[in-house]
């Protein structure tokens, strides 16, 4: 959890504490947040979405005043699935206004998002080049595979240079 300043911090805390007396699964619950479960104390709205990004959580709940939560949409980016304001809850997302429930875990949503249509389409890719293109391309090809020691790379771009100059 990330929360801003230390009073909420300290408030969260102790309200997960106050629900796991009663939680239905509280031995489960209880055990994963003692295990897992952490409070970020952010300086402000900057530094908590700074935070929230670095983090790459599979669910990311914004529980801020309404007015922010579009500031917090435009600037979060890694995330599994983003719950914006105090209606929206985790078990919602997951259960029934979600667009999946396969999400992106151990801070995998750094690259990738949570599971939607297009990750069903076999994308195929296609490179056309003009003589002009060789040439415009083929010395900073030859110098990369150079660097990186890739020289039959390497050389058939030479080869394909060459044959233009020719």
């Amino acid at each position: 959890m990330i929360a801003i300043g230390e009073d909420v911090g300290r408030a969260i805390a102790a309200n997960v504490d106050d629900l796991l007396k009663s939680w239905p699964t509280a031995e489960t619950a209880g055990a994963a947040w003692r295990e897992h479960g952490w409070i970020a104390v952010a300086t402000d709205d900057d530094h908590a979405i700074a935070l929230a990004n670095d983090d790459a959580n599979e669910h990311l709940e914004i529980q801020v005043d309404p007015v922010k939560l579009g500031l917090y949409r435009e600037r979060l980016r890694n995330y599994g699935s983003l719950f914006l304001g105090e209606q929206a809850t985790v078990a919602y997302g997951d259960k029934g206004i979600g667009t999946n429930h396969v999400l992106p875990t151990s801070r995998a949503a750094r690259y990738t998002g949570g599971l939607w249509v297009g990750k069903f389409l076999k994308t195929c890719t296609w490179q056309q080049l003009t003589d002009d293109g060789t040439r415009a391309i083929a010395p900073a090809i030859e110098a990369i595979c150079d660097a990186e020691q890739m020289l039959g790379h390497g050389l058939t771009a030479t080869m394909r240079r060459r044959q233009l100059e020719a």
